[in-house]
């Protein structure tokens, strides 16, 4: 306090004017060492240490420069002056000058009021990792990545490397609570964190058929208490347990699940009570399924739960609540707007514009595939209860049908009435599907060309191709775009050998369909018929593109390249056949028979045995096997094939005389002999057989001999007289014919030529296998005749892997197989 100045009481009023305070004394300032070490310094910028000090800035420190005794003066606020002294450091007050002046300035010093000059500030001082809090975050970070890469792995469908992330998150998420239990946080766990990695480990367990792991899992989940709503996750327990088929347990989870969910979610709830009923059905017990699916229909009704409800009516045969469920089933309000909001206003551009942006958004396609699964469900409702309901199905359809015409599905009576067409089809009634189709002759265009198109496709089953072509233009007429349709007018065009013009009824239906198999398939069959043998292959090329395992597609190409003298290619498409058809007989011989062509007797001999093991009946196997056997020596094996020959054509004498050949080149004349004893008591007129008894007995110095010559004698005359009378015959013939003029000569000339020509058919007829030619094109069974199925598109009509030919007729019968039908 010596250092302050008082003012005296009594001191004049206007004394102390001329005194000022030595800091503002800017003379001396050059002496100044301390003002000097500021302003050289960053001395002079240093804050002062006021927080040493409560209270006021002055409380007892003196305060004065480096001039020393001179007296200071303190602000009117008790604040110590710029140029105070504290600590013993002497600082000069700076707020008198203007920034960046002083006496230096003359003697080379820069104008640098912000101190640039010293270079750029040092890099901020980084966080430290090595903090528990730091530590803790990193890892949370960490698991947090582990989860989603989990997630994202698993909806790319890599569900080993979802199942690899979900475990080590694991991993991590357990060093994680052990760090903070090292760094006294235990308190603070995330559970959050826990819950989301127990749950994705559990799920991804589950996806990998992990069922047991999974299980644990969730029960980890479940018995924590620290985990709200975990009962919920029951649910998922008990969907494991119903994948694993242990249907008690899946019922107890899920009613378990069910007491933990509050009536407030109400759509959880519907939905495991929908669960249950669907066990029930599992178990077969249908009244504890009608009970949960009855509660669902009265609380919230659904178009599956409906469907389940019926079939569970079904199952136990109740008529008359199949009938009330089936009410109910086309009550279901399906939430969908009309179809009419998406028909663009013709004079509003800015709505067409809005109707064409929404008209095929995520929305509309949700809507159209609800209700296709909503027409679906009824459709097959119908087909189901239709038989059961009423004392004949005809009956329950128009009862199913009437109900449909007063609901809000108007549009699928129409359907109905085709499936009870199809029905009869089913029963093997084709009168009474014919008549019901044809009441849909005058209806709207797209019934109208469906039932055109059956009917066409029923009367070419059974050969009325008048009748087929007739309806077929009729469906045309109504939907020329119905592939379907143009396929049977192809057909019924094909049968007439009119191939051009049934290749372009096929082309037309590839444009309107281009993912038509079966017009693919018929206008390749059109090009081989028409010796266009590379388009041919081009389109069975194609089809083979989209139907890979198609045995008939392979079957054609492999014929194809057999017929373009490339062998080694058909054997190429024969061996993937058998991999799809591995015990077909006909595709083993056709193997066989190219080997044998190529001269590899030893694998033609291999797919003949095996056709021989699945078809024992193909008299051409067993010929060439019986041949093959003979050549190589072993006439004793050769044997059994011969007498399985005989006991198919028992009436064909060559097979019986190979038999006894066989003896004969064997040594066993004994057995020779009887069998020629006995093809003689069978075909007593017989040449052959009678030549090789004499020889027999001859060698064998029977007595028998001389009775079996007279027999041969007799019968080689009776051959030479009926000789004789032919040719006598056919000599008139020819006088009478040259007595004709020459026109009528000319045509006697035509006739026998004809004659000829039908002779070489004939036994060219009787030299083809004839029975089991698989996939022959020549056959009609290969021509796709096609139908409408109500629910979708034409189904492909399936080629059975044995067709059977007629050798009379280029053409075989069809038959009528279930595969024909719409399921």
């Amino acid at each position: 306090m010596e250092h302050v100045h008082l003012a005296a009481e009594e001191d004049d009023l206007y004394s102390g004017y001329n005194d000022y305070n030595p800091t503002f004394d800017s003379e001396e300032l050059d002496n100044d060492a301390g003002f000097q070490q500021a302003v050289r310094t960053s001395h002079g910028r240093r804050p002062p240490m006021t927080a040493k000090f409560p209270g006021t800035a002055i409380g007892g420190r003196a305060l004065g420069t480096s001039f020393g005794s001179r007296m200071p003066m303190a602000s009117s606020m008790g604040r110590p002056m710029t140029g105070a002294v504290q600590d013993g450091a002497a600082r000069p007050m700076t707020a008198v000058r203007a920034a960046g002046y002083s006496s230096a300035m003359t003697r080379g010093s820069t104008f640098d009021p912000l101190g640039q000059s010293k270079g750029p500030a040092p890099p901020l001082e980084g966080k430290s990792e090595d903090t528990p809090d730091e530590k803790v975050k990193i890892l949370e970070k960490k698991v947090n990545d582990l989860i989603e890469e989990s997630c994202l792995a698993h909806g790319r469908g890599d569900l080993q490397l979802s199942l690899d992330r979900a475990k080590e998150a694991g991993r991590k998420e357990r060093a994680l609570v052990r760090q903070r239990e090292q760094s006294g946080n235990a308190d603070h766990i995330n559970l959050d964190l826990t819950y989301s990695v127990l749950f994705n480990l559990a799920t991804q367990y589950a996806n990998n058929d992990m069922y047991a792991e999974a299980l644990n899992t969730y029960q980890v989940i479940v018995k924590n208490k620290m985990f709200s709503n975990a009962g919920r996750l029951k649910v998922n327990m008990a969907n494991i347990y119903f994948k694993q088929k242990n249907y008690p347990k899946a019922i107890k989870f899920y009613r378990m699940a069910l007491d933990q969910i509050s009536n407030s979610h109400k759509e959880m709830r519907i939905k495991i009570m929908q669960n249950i009923g669907v066990v029930f059905i599992r178990m077969g017990q249908y009244s504890d399924a009608i009970t949960s699916f009855e509660h669902i229909m009265s609380e919230s009704p659904n178009i599956k739960t409906g469907f389940n409800l019926i079939l569970c009516y079904y199952a136990i045969g109740d008529r008359e609540r199949m009938k009330k469920a089936f009410q109910k089933l086309i009550c279901v309000p399906l939430g969908i707007d009309e179809e009419d909001k998406y028909i663009p206003p013709n004079d509003d551009t800015h709505a067409n514009l809005v109707i064409e942006a929404i008209k095929n958004d995520k929305l509309h396609q949700m809507e159209r595939e609800r209700k296709a699964l909503a027409e679906k469900f009824i459709m097959t409702s119908a087909k189901l209860i239709a038989p059961s309901i009423e004392a004949t199905f005809a009956a329950g359809f128009d009862w199913c049908v009437d109900m449909v015409k007063s609901s809000q599905y108007v549009e699928l009576a129409n359907d109905l009435e085709i499936n009870k067409a199809i029905t009869y089809l089913r029963q093997r009634d084709f009168n009474q599907a014919v008549e019901t189709l044809k009441t849909f002759e005058k209806k709207d265009s797209r019934v109208k060309s469906a039932a055109a198109t059956n009917l066409s496709f029923l009367y070419f089953l059974e050969k009325d191709y008048d009748q087929a072509d007739r309806y077929a233009d009729l469906a045309m007429t109504a939907d020329r775009y119905n592939p379907a349709a143009l396929i049977n007018k192809g057909n019924t065009v094909f049968v007439k050998k009119d191939y051009e013009k049934a290749a372009e009824f096929y082309k037309e239906a590839l444009r309107n369909d281009s993912s038509c198999t079966e017009a693919l398939y018929n206008l390749g069959l059109t090009y081989k018929r028409l010796g266009r043998l590379e388009e041919s292959l081009d389109c069975f090329l194609k089809l083979h593109a989209i139907l890979r395992n198609s045995a008939q597609v392979m079957w054609q190409l492999a014929n194809l390249f057999e017929m373009l003298e490339d062998p080694h290619q058909a054997i190429e498409w024969l061996m993937q056949l058998i991999t799809v058809t591995p015990t077909d007989p006909q595709v083993l011989a056709k193997l066989g028979e190219l080997y044998d062509s190529e001269g590899d007797k030893s694998q033609a001999f291999q797919y003949y045995q095996e056709s021989f093991r699945y078809f024992p009946s193909n008299i051409d196997v067993i010929e060439w096997l019986g041949a093959y056997y003979i050549d190589t020596q072993f006439c004793e094996k050769a044997i059994q094939y011969f007498e399985r020959a005989t006991l198919i054509q028992p009436t064909q004498v060559k097979w019986q005389l190979m038999v006894a050949s066989c003896y004969r080149r064997s040594g066993n004349y004994q057995k020779a002999l009887e069998t020629y004893k006995d093809i003689h008591r069978k075909f007593p007129e017989n040449v052959e057989c009678l030549r090789f008894l004499v020889r027999l007995c001859t060698d064998m110095g029977m007595k028998e001999v001389q009775d079996y010559a007279t027999k041969l004698k007799k019968v080689e005359k009776m051959k030479e007289i009926r000789e004789q009378r032919v040719k006598s015959a056919r000599e008139g013939s020819a006088r009478g014919t040259r007595r004709e003029g020459s026109a009528s000569s000319d045509s006697g000339h035509s006739s026998h030529g004809t004659s000829a020509k039908g002779e070489r058919l004939s036994a060219k007829m009787r030299a083809l296998p004839g029975s089991n030619e698989p996939y022959e094109a020549s056959s009609q069974r290969d021509i796709d005749a096609s139908y409408v199925d109500p629910l979708g598109a034409p189904m492909e009509r399936p080629k059975t892997a044995a067709k059977k030919r007629n050798e009379d007729d280029d053409f075989a019968d069809e038959e009528l197989g279930d595969d024909l039908l719409p399921e």
